[in-house]
């Protein structure tokens, strides 16, 4: 008859150990979490400001095309043509640059729509935990035996 393998029971210091780890793992998580969000919110805010700022220059750039456009139909000389050329030429870039910003920007606002919900739950179950804890290890309350009343 084959023998039956007997259940391990866990140790009280093995499960402290493993309870204070998992504890110890949240808060890391918490803190790595809240770190990563504030990396990537500074960044989005990059993001923004170089988006802002080549949008006003595709603004300049536009009127000044037009602005040109309208001398060379009532000047029609090399130079105009010229400057006309080199506005349109800039407004190539900066649509290049706006398409890559905007990649930018929408595929760091997915990560960070992520970190911050991961983060937040994280800090949600940490503050939940402890407090639990807290309640778990009051000390007990002594109580106090009663007088006896004499006759």
């Amino acid at each position: 008859m084959p023998k039956s393998k007997k259940a391990t029971v866990m140790k009280s210091a093995a499960l402290e150990k493993l309870v204070s780890g998992s504890m110890n793992n949240l808060q890391v998580a918490c803190d790595d979490g809240a770190k990563a969000v504030a990396t990537r919110s500074s960044e989005a805010k990059k993001l923004l400001a170089e988006s802002k700022r080549i949008s006003k220059k595709r603004a300049i750039l536009i009127r000044r095309k037009k602005t040109t456009a309208l001398k060379l139909k009532k000047v029609a000389d090399a130079a105009t043509r010229k400057a006309l050329r080199e506005v349109e030429k800039e407004l190539t870039a900066i649509k290049k640059m706006t398409d890559k910003v905007r990649i930018g920007k929408s595929a760091l606002a997915e990560e960070l729509k992520g970190l911050k919900e991961n983060q937040r739950r994280a800090a949600t179950y940490l503050k939940v935990i402890e407090k639990a804890d807290k309640i778990l290890n009051k000390p007990k309350k002594k109580k106090r035996r009663r007088r006896v009343k004499k006759a």
